[in-house]
C-alpha cells in the first residue's frame, strides 16, 4: 500500500490498490486541511501507461486543490510506479475538468469520438496525456509546448490566380466536388502557404509557377463538413494561353483545367469560390479590399 502524498497543500491517503484482468487501479483520497474533498486514481493497464481519473467535491472547486492534487497523483505515477506516460479522457463539454488537465502539465493530443458512454448515446472525450520523458512545465519551452497542445488550430489554403492575356482565369475542375475551383490545396504544418501553394501547382498539374504576391485573404467560415479556414490567394501571373497544354492532371483530385471567362466562373464555380476570384481580381487591378470574408469585402 502506498504511503500517503502531499505537496503541502492537499494529501493524498491511499483508499485502497485494486487489480483486475491486466490493471492495476492506485485509488486515493484528497484530503484538505484535515477534510477529505474528493478522490483521485491512476490505473495501470499494461504498457507503463497509467490512466488518470480524479473528481473533487463542488464546494472546493476553483481554488486549484484539483489541479495541485493531479499534480502530485501524476508525480507518483512517474516517480512512484515508474510509467512511461499517464492519460486522462475528459467530456468534451467539461471545461473545468480540462483546465486541471492542462494546469497538469498534460497536453492536449485530440479528440476521442464516442469514447463516452451515457444514458443518451455516446459522446466525445478529449485525450490529454504526459509523458515522464517531458519537462517540467515550469520550464519556458515546455510551457511554450503545452499550450501549443491546446491553442485554437486553423486550416490555412493557398490558391493561386493565374490568368492568360484575355484575363481568363486558370480553373481546376476536382474529382471530389462538382464545382470548379483556383489550383492549390491546404498548407501542411511547418510549410509555407507562399510555398504550398507552388509546390501544389506542380502535384496537380505538373506545371513549375513560381508563386508571387499575396493577393488576397479570404475567410471560409464551415461548410458541408469542413472546419472553417482562411485562404491565401497569391498572384501567379499572366501566362499564355497555351499553358493549358502542358498540364498533366494528378488524376486522384484533378480531372480536367482550363482557362475560364468570368461567366465562366461564376457558372463553374461555388458562389463564395467565384466572389473569391472576383475578389482578387479586383486586388490585382489595384482595386477593392485585400481581405474578405466568403468573397465579401
Amino acid at each position: 500500500m502506498s504511503s500517503e502524498l502531499t505537496d503541502g497543500t492537499v494529501v493524498l491517503r491511499p483508499r485502497r490498490e485494486g487489480t483486475g484482468p491486466g490493471q492495476d487501479a492506485h485509488l486515493f483520497s484528497v484530503v484538505h486541511q484535515d477534510r477529505e474533498i474528493g478522490a483521485v486514481c491512476v490505473t495501470v493497464a499494461g504498457d507503463a501507461i497509467g490512466r488518470l481519473t480524479w473528481e473533487l467535491d463542488p464546494a472546493f472547486t476553483g481554488r486549484g486543490l484539483a489541479t495541485r492534487a493531479v499534480n502530485v497523483l501524476v508525480d507518483y505515477a512517474f516517480r512512484g510506479l515508474r510509467l512511461g506516460r499517464v492519460e486522462a479522457y475528459v467530456p468534451a463539454d467539461n471545461e473545468p475538468a480540462m483546465r486541471v488537465a492542462t494546469r497538469s502539465g498534460l497536453r492536449r493530443e485530440g479528440v476521442v469520438r464516442g469514447h463516452g458512454r451515457h444514458e443518451g448515446g455516446r459522446s466525445d472525450r478529449v485525450l490529454f496525456a504526459r509523458l515522464a520523458t517531458d519537462p517540467p512545465i515550469t520550464e519556458p519551452e515546455a510551457f511554450r509546448e503545452l499550450l501549443n497542445s491546446f491553442l485554437p488550430r486553423k486550416r490555412a489554403i493557398s490558391q493561386m490566380l493565374v490568368r492568360d492575356p484575355e484575363g481568363r482565369v486558370l480553373l481546376c475542375r476536382l474529382t471530389y466536388k462538382q464545382d470548379w475551383d483556383l489550383p492549390g490545396g491546404v498548407v501542411e504544418v511547418n510549410e509555407s502557404p507562399q510555398l504550398a501553394v507552388t509546390r501544389e501547382v506542380a502535384e496537380e498539374l505538373a506545371l513549375e509557377i513560381k508563386a508571387g504576391a499575396l493577393l488576397l485573404t479570404d475567410w471560409l467560415p464551415s461548410w458541408s463538413g469542413w472546419d472553417d479556414a482562411v485562404c491565401l490567394v497569391f498572384d501567379g501571373g499572366v501566362h499564355d494561353t497555351h499553358l493549358v497544354e502542358q498540364v498533366v492532371p494528378q488524376p486522384r483530385e484533378i480531372l480536367d483545367a482550363e482557362f475560364c471567362t468570368p461567366a465562366q466562373v461564376r457558372e463553374r464555380c461555388a458562389d463564395f469560390t467565384a466572389r473569391r476570384i472576383e475578389s482578387a481580381l479586383a486586388v490585382a487591378r489595384g482595386e477593392g479590399p485585400s481581405y474578405t470574408e466568403s468573397g465579401r469585402g
